[in-house]
C-alpha cells in the first residue's frame, strides 16, 4: 500500500479483488462497533429517519448499523459478490437495506438525495477526487458526509504486527503494515473540496476473535486473498495457524484497534 508524506494509505495494490474474499470478509471481519454509531449521533448522523448512503458497503458493516437506528440505507458496491454477503446477512438480522452495485465515484444515485454519505473502510480505494465530487452532488444543501475506520493496530511483538510480518513474507507487494490507524490526509480531500465544520475522532477499542476468525480476517485482506492466488493463500494460512499456535495459544484474542471517523458539512455556494 502506498503511503503519502504524511504516512496516510494512498490507492492500494490495483489489482486486490475483495469479491474473492467475501466469505471470509463477511464471516471473520470484525464490524464497526456499537461505539462509534453512539459517538456519531452527537455529530447528528444516524439519529434516525434519515436517508444515509454509504459508498463502498461492501458486506455491509456501516450501513447496518445506521439501519439499525431507524434510517433509509442505500448500500453501493462495485463487487456483487460482497453486495450478496450483505443482503444475506441483512436477513438473518431483519434489516431492510438498499444496494446498488456501482462505484463510488459513479453511484448512478439523483442530485440533492442524501442527508449523509458514508465510507467506512474504503476511502482509500476511490479515485477521491472523483468521489469527492460524487458525495457533493447526491448530497442535499448542508447534508455530511463521514469517512470512518477501524483499523487493527500493530505494536512491537503483539499478534498483529506479527501477523503483518507474515503477510510481508508472503506477499512482499503488500505495503499496509505499521501503520498508525490516523488518516489526515481525508481533512485536506475535504477542506480542498469546499467542506466546512471538519472534525475528527479516534479511540481504541479491541475487537475479539477467536484463532479460526482471526485466520478467516487476515485472509480476507487486502494483501491475502484479495490479492493471492488461492494456493499461496492456502500456505499463508498454514502458517498463520503455526504461528498462533506456537506464540498465541490464547482461545480468545483480544486485538487492538483504533477507530478514526472524520465529519464535514458541504454548503453550496
Amino acid at each position: 500500500m502506498k503511503r503519502s508524506m504524511d504516512n496516510t494509505p494512498m490507492k492500494p495494490i490495483e489489482t486486490a479483488d475483495f469479491g474473492k474474499t467475501a466469505a471470509d470478509y463477511s464471516s471473520h471481519r470484525a464490524g464497526f462497533p456499537a461505539s462509534l454509531f453512539d459517538r456519531l449521533k452527537a455529530w447528528q448522523i444516524g439519529t434516525g429517519n434519515q436517508t444515509i448512503v454509504d459508498l463502498g458497503t461492501g458486506t455491509g458493516s456501516l450501513a447496518r448499523g445506521f439501519a439499525r437506528n431507524n434510517n433509509r440505507v442505500i448500500g453501493i458496491d462495485p463487487a456483487p459478490a460482497m453486495l450478496a454477503q450483505a443482503c444475506r446477512i441483512d436477513a438473518a438480522e431483519g434489516l431492510q437495506i438498499e444496494y446498488l452495485c456501482a462505484s463510488a465515484e459513479r453511484s448512478s444515485l439523483p442530485a440533492n438525495y442524501a442527508d449523509v454519505v458514508s465510507a467506512g473502510q474504503c476511502w482509500h480505494w476511490f479515485d477521491r477526487a472523483r468521489a469527492t465530487e460524487e458525495v457533493s452532488r447526491i448530497l442535499v444543501p448542508g447534508g455530511t458526509v463521514v469517512i470512518a475506520h477501524y483499523d487493527w493496530i500493530p505494536l512491537q511483538g503483539n499478534l498483529v504486527r506479527e501477523t503483518e510480518k507474515l503477510i510481508e513474507a508472503h506477499n512482499p507487494a503488500w505495503r499496509g503494515g505499521n501503520f498508525s490507524g490516523l488518516y489526515p490526509q481525508w481533512l485536506r480531500d475535504l477542506g480542498e473540496a469546499g467542506y466546512q465544520r471538519i472534525e475528527t475522532f479516534s479511540y481504541d477499542e479491541a475487537a475479539v476473535y477467536t484463532a479460526e476468525s482471526w485466520r478467516g480476517r487476515v485472509r480476507a485482506s487486502a494483501g491475502i486473498a484479495a490479492s493471492l492466488e488461492a494456493a499461496a493463500v492456502s500456505q499463508f494460512d498454514a502458517d498463520l495457524k503455526q504461528l498462533l499456535a506456537s506464540s498465541f495459544a490464547d482461545e480468545v484474542l483480544h486485538v487492538p484497534h483504533r477507530v478514526f471517523a472524520v465529519r464535514a458539512v458541504y454548503n453550496r455556494s
